[in-house]
């Protein structure tokens, strides 16, 4: 089994939210650490990958609202600094693309999800490192974590959707 490490100028973690039901608001998290360990990267069938968010780290280009979200109304991140995930198993669904399923643990409420995976190919980076790609996605209710801050609006409907769309893109290289 071979480990890889995240380059972390070219990779992201990142989510979207329906804003008032008309716009969609993205953001990051900035600090994060992963353990990724496989035969094969580009089979992913038998690797093992892990991840650990910091929650403090979210960024949405907005300081009130980043605040917002790390106090007690969101994901209150003094009491519950960390989100994690861990694969349990993956499936090859077509030549590059996988479904990871694993565990989401967001204030210490833990779910079953599924990122749908897509190798996006390798290369070799300016330092001679052979480098592999890889974007996954997946949907979560936020409610399932008992994030459930929300205001109604006055011409109907809510401030913020339930729905939360969460893209990963990471570009990997041998540790």
């Amino acid at each position: 089994m071979k480990k890889y490490t995240i380059d972390f100028s070219h990779s992201t973690i990142g989510f979207s939210v329906r804003h008032m039901m008309i716009s969609r608001i993205h953001g990051t998290f900035e600090a994060y650490n992963a353990e990724i360990v496989a035969a094969d990267i580009e089979q992913m069938q038998k690797a093992n990958i892990s991840f650990t968010i910091a929650v403090a780290s979210v960024s949405t280009k907005n300081h009130d609202r980043d605040v917002h979200l790390v106090s007690p109304d969101f994901f209150d991140a003094d009491v519950y600094p960390k989100i994690i995930f861990t694969s349990t198993y993956i499936d090859q669904l077509h030549e590059r693309k996988f479904a990871i399923h694993g565990d989401l643990t967001i204030k210490n409420i833990t779910r079953p999800i599924v990122f749908t995976t897509v190798y996006t190919g390798k290369g070799v980076n300016p330092w001679a490192q052979e480098v592999f790609g890889f974007q996954a996605k997946t949907q979560i209710d936020r409610r399932d974590f008992n994030l459930v801050y929300n205001t109604f609006l006055e011409t109907g409907g809510v401030l913020i959707s339930d729905e939360i769309d969460i893209v990963v893109d990471l570009e990997l290289n041998l540790l």
